[in-house]
């Protein structure tokens, strides 16, 4: 019993260090976009890639970094509640049956402001540290 209690302590421990070192995220968007707050429920379906429009009209077009990229990792476990691969496996499904495709992929956390600043509709996600002018950040309700 002790021994049982240890290993739930000792992970516990593990677990709120780990969550404490991960980066702020920010949801970034195109300048030009209207939009100024999603739910964490919208967040989801934009990118299991199911909502495909902005309220105003225009595509969304959703960026994300390399599936294991540990800010990758960090956004869909907080943000999205799913793991990277199980993410992948849902856009592997719209890309293989037709019916959608799968986010743009960036290799970099400078190449996603380029990629959000010069494309309209576009959203993606960086580290707090990093949001500049180029880009307008999302409040999350």
């Amino acid at each position: 019993m002790n021994f049982a209690k240890s290993i739930c302590m000792t992970l516990c421990i593990l677990f709120s260090t780990i969550t404490d070192a991960s980066p702020n995220i920010q949801v970034i968007t195109n300048p030009e976009n209207h939009q100024q707050n999603l739910t964490f429920q919208s967040l989801r379906a934009i990118f299991s890639m199911r909502w495909k429009t902005w309220e105003n009209g225009t595509p969304i077009q959703v960026f994300v970094l390399k599936d294991n990229h540990e800010l990758h990792a960090n956004f869909t476990k907080q943000f999205i509640g799913v793991f990277p691969h199980q993410l992948r496996k849902a856009w592997d499904r719209l890309v293989f049956s037709g019916t959608g495709q799968a986010p743009v992929e960036v290799n970099s956390l400078e190449e996603m402001l380029v990629k959000i600043n010069s494309t309209p509709g576009a959203i993606g996600y960086i580290t707090t540290d990093k949001v500049d002018e180029s880009v307008k950040t999302i409040l999350l309700e």
